[in-house]
């Protein structure tokens, strides 16, 4: 099984069908429907993802379908508890990180997750910079298995 840390970009991109964002997204949820992934996610997002800054938010009409959504059984939402929001602390401090995005790295460190998916490119820089492997940061993808040996 392959856990992966969403931004909320990650989840707004597929919610408002963004057209450089969606397909990546829906092969990552097909592979989770599948049973092969678990996405983790904070709390933080479930209230993030309705307006991202510069993004269009989510309307109001839609809010069946994002509640809907983030209940399915592939999806796991982390509370955020002081030592993340401290480790967060230390991320806007080391590395640079802004705020609400420290507190999605530091939720996916404090799950010992090693990949976080996102959208954000400054964000995707920082964290593979200051992780040093242990933790790194792309845009969505589905990990290809093994090929059988011949």
């Amino acid at each position: 099984m392959r856990y992966v840390y969403w931004d909320s970009d990650c989840f707004l991109g597929w919610l408002q069908d963004e057209e450089d964002k969606s397909a990546a997204c829906e092969q990552v949820l097909i592979d989770a429907d599948a049973g092969n992934a678990t996405i983790i996610t904070s709390a933080l997002t479930i209230a993030e993802v309705l307006a991202v800054k510069g993004k269009k938010p989510i309307p109001k009409d839609r809010r069946n379908l994002v509640t809907a959504f983030f209940k399915r059984d592939y999806i796991e939402v982390l509370s955020i508890t002081r030592r993340m929001a401290e480790a967060a602390r230390e991320l806007v401090w080391d590395a640079g990180i802004d705020p609400k995005d420290a507190l999605h790295v530091a939720t996916a460190i404090s799950a010992d997750l090693t990949e976080i998916h996102t959208f954000d490119v400054k964000l995707t820089e920082s964290v593979n910079k200051f992780s040093s492997g242990k933790i790194t940061a792309s845009r969505p993808y589905v990990a290809q298995g093994n090929l059988p040996q011949l």
